[in-house]
């Protein structure tokens, strides 16, 4: 591995590899294995992207001029093993087939602006759950919807839930099933007006919005495989149609809140299990938690918030100077990361109240009780100055923890934490990152979302303004 400096000031490590005659060459460490929707740019923007939690269905919502939503089936094909390769028989391939397409008439009446797929198992008959918010200020939920008479080679929903393989899977990607389809089966209103982002917690039990209206609404959800859900997956056998109720409006930021996550408290907040983090154009970070049912503001990460004398700004030690576009909680919980319009990104850990008192004694908290989160760590020009739009945490099982982002440069960013041991090793109060390789115009524009695969960690989707959808494969 060696060192060298890009335009951005960043100090980049990547693999070089060492050809016949003294030849250098960089070894590809993210390549496009395949483009689900083409770039048109008079075409609408693709704003995000979600993957199911078993990884099997792909969800990208659509802005303006044609609104919409576009649902992918991850489908396993064999094929024959080249005769070069030292293995014989067949191998599994990955395929992409486009399933359904909810458009705006079906229930949005401006553009969506946000999808996520409720994390809830699919076995045991369990069909797929969308949420999508739009500009209209409403969240409307999905129920997946499979007509076996249309397609009898497909079998039943059951089947149609296991990795099987079909003859019929292996249409091109572009090609519609007409069986298949998303069902709207719920309408959550309350925002004044446009919604920017959603989130699920762990459980699927909490859904989460934010919008332009500067506030944050949680509902309590009653889905099929979650804990008190309706025991059937049609959500109409709940008898008293209640599947959601609003638990709590939070109001605290000055500006739009443009993003969310759910992660652990870790009992450091409150009586509930879970925190709620929220980015916003006052350039702040707010942290929510819930004590005895009621939902309150923990902690704001804003001005006050100054980057460890330790490491290197050029913001006067202001971790963010401008709007807080994107949040990402690590697994476990006891990190986040934060992207900024300012070009940054930011690292944020938790201390423990214990740790707290001991570390940080003039910190003001709520309770005498309450952790701490503090920036160890700043990427000034992650993304060469231009806004960080998007981070991404890779799963745990994807055992490699590198972080992927997308920012204004059209460009998808993976990094990697330095190891301990050795020179150079970071600490986990001073983690040092390292650029490991970046997708240069990765899009013909901005580049709206990256997210990792919840089962792979060698694949990621990304989607940009050029209305783009891309699948990438990492190489470790």
């Amino acid at each position: 591995a060696t060192s060298f400096t890009i335009p951005n000031n960043l100090s980049v490590e990547v693999l070089i590899k060492v050809k016949e005659g003294g030849a250098h060459h960089i070894h590809i460490m993210i390549e496009a294995i395949s483009t689900l929707a083409s770039a048109n740019l008079t075409r609408s923007p693709a704003w995000q992207a979600s993957f199911s939690i078993d990884g099997k269905y792909l969800a990208v919502c659509f802005g303006n001029p044609n609104t919409h939503v576009k649902i992918w089936q991850c489908c396993k094909t064999q094929t024959s093993n080249n005769v070069n390769t030292k293995t014989s028989g067949a191998v599994e391939d990955e395929e992409w087939k486009l399933i359904a397409t909810i458009q705006d008439d079906a229930g949005h009446t401006r553009s969506i602006r946000s999808v996520a797929f409720a994390p809830t198992s699919i076995s045991y008959g369990v069909v797929p759950i969308l949420a999508t918010a739009s500009f209209d200020g409403k969240v409307l939920i999905w129920e997946y919807c499979h007509d076996d008479e249309e397609d009898d080679d497909i079998g039943n929903k059951d089947d149609m839930m296991q990795e099987k393989d079909h003859d019929n899977y292996t249409t091109a990607n572009n090609e519609q099933s007409t069986s298949s389809y998303f069902e709207p089966i719920a309408q959550l209103e309350g925002h004044d007006n446009e919604i920017k982002d959603l989130a699920w917690n762990a459980t699927g039990s909490l859904l989460a919005s934010c919008g332009r209206d500067k506030t944050i609404w949680i509902w309590e959800c009653f889905l099929p495989g979650t804990i008190g859900g309706v025991e059937s997956s049609n959500m109409e056998a709940d008898d008293d149609g209640e599947a959601f109720e609003c638990l709590a409006v939070l109001q605290g930021h000055d500006g739009d809140v443009k993003s969310i996550a759910f992660g652990p408290s870790h009992n450091q907040w409150g009586e509930g299990e879970e925190i709620l983090v929220s980015a916003s154009y006052d350039n702040t970070i707010k942290v929510w938690a819930e004590e005895a049912g009621d939902w309150y503001c923990a902690m704001t990460l804003g001005e006050d918030s100054h980057v460890p004398q330790s490491i290197p700004s050029s913001s006067g030690g202001i971790v963010h100077t401008s709007t807080v576009w994107c949040v990402g909680v690590a697994p476990g919980g006891v990190r986040f990361f934060s992207g900024s319009d300012d070009g940054s990104m930011a690292i944020w850990k938790l201390y423990t109240a214990t740790e707290r008192k001991k570390l940080f004694p003039n910190e003001q908290v709520v309770s005498s009780t309450d952790g701490l989160w503090k920036c160890v760590g700043r990427l000034p020009d992650a993304h060469s100055s231009y806004a960080v739009f998007s981070i991404d945490c890779a799963p745990t099982r994807a055992g490699h923890g590198r972080i992927a982002s997308a920012g204004g440069d059209n460009s998808i960013n993976i990094y990697r934490e330095e190891s301990l041991s050795g020179s150079g090793g970071g600490a986990s109060d001073a983690p040092k990152f390292s650029l490991e390789d970046v997708a240069v115009d990765a899009h013909d524009g901005d580049v709206n979302c990256i997210k990792w695969h919840p089962r792979d960690g060698r694949c990621l989707v990304s989607c940009g303004d050029d209305g783009a959808v891309k699948l990438w494969r990492y190489i470790r």
